[in-house]
């Protein structure tokens, strides 16, 4: 399944790095794409393993605001 997030505070290669790591040590997760210019975070994952919910916990440990 693609989801794409809505998430407030990255502007930067760490910003894009810190997310990207964040998801994609979650299982279930199969790609991770981040767009600082548009704030958005297309992730493929199989939802069976992990839940949105997860996903959006897991980004805002990194200091970022994901919104709805």
């Amino acid at each position: 399944m693609e989801l794409t997030l809505k998430v407030q505070g990255m502007s930067c290669g760490h910003c894009k790095q810190a997310v990207q790591g964040a998801l994609k040590e979650l299982d279930g997760v199969a790609a991770v794409e981040v767009n600082l210019d548009t704030g958005h975070v297309d992730v493929t994952f199989d939802e069976d393993t992990v839940a949105k919910e997860e996903m959006e916990e897991a980004i805002e440990e990194q200091g970022y605001d994901v919104v709805n």
